[in-house]
């Protein structure tokens, strides 16, 4: 199905054409790259104009609007973290925009309460030790710059802040319950209510904190792609961290147990991970405690037992021995939230599951009876569909795992949306997702592909290797035509973030293969990416275009770049966010002015922006109506009956 666009928006092509390390570099667009400029801003306007006449065209819209709202009013529900007697959750309600901080059943944080426009989200918080204090972090539009405040939970009263920069700062906090370790500004600094702060590490960084059961010990790691640098402190003397690791190629957090172990969680020697043990006293000595074979999410300290999860299972290890004893008991095949525990361990764990059609509920598992039993479970019913897994190989005789959602029965080729992610170590596991069950209900099939770049696959997708996560996701999209789960006019893709650029460079890669696609929040200039956003802490993953040989490969596949003349290309909704500081619009201007100009089909190359919104989740509404504008998008160019 094509839907014919009689004109796009005017774009000025410049003749700019660079010379970089000896190769010719073509930037037409560059003047998109300026928000603020006028020409930019009218091509914006123009390009709103645009989505919003043809979104008003699509049949299946309002449909979806209305199946998306009824699934996604399930609400949300998290495990709970105790601190004294006191129980912290963080729910949402069905109907509510943003999830909300309870202390027990008490609201203690609801960012509507803060700000009835819906625009400020709860980013994160951390109670003190005996729970009177709650650290949270809330940001506006979606922009992700945390302010940080401290409030009596006893009275409600903000005691301290707002203190700026702190970006999803890891918090902890001191026994006396009035200091914490943070990071501002990514610096890791000291702050005592009312104080100064104290700087500890003035480099800046990504880091991560965690302070022992009894505040002696605070371990500090710093990520720097694949590698990471470690820290420990003993709080008891007044002495700077002491290194542990540094420039080490592999990714390790260290903890103290409440058992006073010190414990390792790397993949040092395995690259999906394995736990070691020590004495926090000696940190550099470590031994191998278990190896699970899979990626490890999690690690749980109780009374007799350890708690290991990997994404889809749990399971039980002796303390003293290490040996696996069993497993906990499951609800189903899906994923595993982060477990967690009493300050002191205990005999209890929570966790949350969900599947791709289970809304997620929260289960306790006591060790002292083997059992797990529901604990919370947010109001919402399953819906009928049924996973498929599917194998197929990638060019170079790699195994590829697809996973499929469908309605019960085979119905011939459908309309199928393949998503994928490909980056950063991130592995794609079942979730719960209103616009995946809305898209099976209506008679399409979900399809996600683990490709290269994942957990168990990360450094095969990264730098030179890259281009072997768009040659899996091909792969994947080639295999599914040729079993016939569907055809090539009735296949769409999808991706955010990293997942945008794996779609942008599938498309330009291979424009025949697809019906539609949907790239959401989207790298597609790979030659200049590093200069906005967050893309300099991105190198470890991508490259530089400093570095003669890395911009070579980035040029190799960078889809702005890949876009020819006269091609029949997808249709193609670039989704994108005004307050995005992760990924800036740019990239998807600048794509989809090049596609706009040089597509043969009458397929449309459209741009829809959200000006109040960011990279990250949002209020609720703002997202039912995305997804269902996705929907409508892709069921039209795929041909879903809606």
């Amino acid at each position: 199905m094509s839907n014919p666009v009689q004109s796009y928006p005017c774009a000025e092509r410049l003749p700019l054409v660079e010379q970089v390390h000896g190769h010719p570099v073509a930037d037409p667009y560059r003047w998109l790259e300026d928000a603020t400029s006028a020409d930019t801003q009218q091509w914006q306007a123009s390009q709103d104009e645009l989505w919003l006449h043809h979104a008003a065209t699509l049949s299946g819209r309002f449909r979806f609007r209305t199946r998306v709202k009824i699934l996604s009013n399930v609400g949300t529900v998290s495990s709970p973290t105790w601190r004294g007697s006191r129980c912290f959750t963080v729910r949402r309600d069905p109907g509510q925009q943003h999830p909300v901080l309870y202390v027990d059943e008490t609201i203690l944080v609801d960012p509507i309460q803060l700000d009835p426009s819906g625009l400020t989200t709860l980013d994160s918080w951390q109670p003190s030790p005996d729970g009177d204090l709650v650290a949270f972090q809330v940001s506006r539009g979606g922009d992700e710059q945390s302010v940080l405040h401290v409030l009596d939970v006893t009275t409600g009263d903000v005691v301290d802040g707002p203190i700026d920069g702190c970006r999803y700062s890891p918090i902890a906090w001191l026994p006396d319950g009035k200091s914490f370790y943070y990071v501002r500004f990514r610096q890791v600094r000291r702050h005592t209510l009312g104080e100064p702060d104290t700087t500890v590490l003035a480099d800046e960084a990504s880091y991560g904190l965690e302070i022992s059961n009894d505040g002696r010990w605070l371990t500090i790691s710093a990520v720097r792609g694949t590698a990471n640098d470690l820290w420990l402190a003993d709080l008891s003397i007044d002495e700077p961290p002491t290194p542990i690791q540094q420039g080490v190629d592999a990714l390790t957090v260290m903890s103290v147990g409440p058992d006073g172990r010190l414990y390792v969680v790397t993949t040092k020697d395995a690259p999906t991970g394995r736990i070691c043990i020590g004495d926090p006293a000696s940190p550099r000595v470590w031994h191998e405690f278990i190896s699970p074979g899979a990626p490890l999410t999690g690690l749980a300290v109780l009374d007799d037992v350890l708690l290991v999860s990997t994404t889809s299972e749990i399971a039980v290890h002796d303390r003293a021995t290490g040996n696996r004893i069993g497993d906990v008991e499951l609800p189903g095949v899906g994923s595993i939230g982060s477990l967690t525990t009493r300050p002191d361990g205990g005999h209890q764990a929570w966790f949350s599951y969900t599947d791709s059609v289970t809304p997620s509920a929260v289960y306790c598992y006591d060790d002292t009876t083997g059992r797990t039993a529901l604990w919370s479970q947010a109001p919402g019913a399953t819906a009928e569909a049924v996973s498929h897994r599917i194998t197929c190989t990638a060019p170079d005789g790699t195994e590829l795992e697809l996973r499929a959602i469908a309605k019960p029965g085979h119905h011939g080729p459908r309309p199928t949306i393949l998503y994928g992610y490909g980056g950063f170590g991130r592995s794609l596991t079942p979730t719960y997702s209103a616009f995946t069950v809305a898209w099976v209900e209506a008679g399409g099939v979900f399809v996600t592909a683990n490709v290269r770049g994942d957990a168990a696959s990360h450094r095969a997708g990264i730098l030179d290797q890259k281009q072997q996560v768009f040659d899996d996701f091909i792969a994947a999209a080639e295999h599914l035509i040729a079993e016939g789960w569907t055809t090539a006019d009735q296949l769409a893709l999808c991706g955010e973030s990293n997942g945008g650029l794996l779609v942008a460079a599938a498309l330009t890669q291979r424009p025949e293969l697809f019906a539609a696609a949907v790239c959401s929040a989207p790298l597609t200039d790979m030659v200049r990416y590093e200069l906005s956003g967050l893309g300099e802490r991105w190198v470890p993953e991508f490259g530089s275009a400093t570095d003669p040989q890395q911009f070579a490969n980035l040029l190799s596949y960078s889809p702005y770049h890949r876009v020819t003349d006269s091609v029949r290309y997808p249709a193609v909704l670039f989704t994108v966010f005004g307050n995005d500081t992760r990924v800036d619009p740019l990239h998807a201007r600048k794509l989809a002015a090049a596609l706009q100009h040089a597509t043969a089909s009458q397929r449309p190359v459209l741009l829809r922006l959200d000006p109040d919104a960011g990279h990250a989740t949002g209020a609720a509404g703002k997202g039912i109506s995305l997804a269902a504008d996705m929907l409508a998008f892709v069921a039209e160019q795929t041909g879903l009956d809606t």
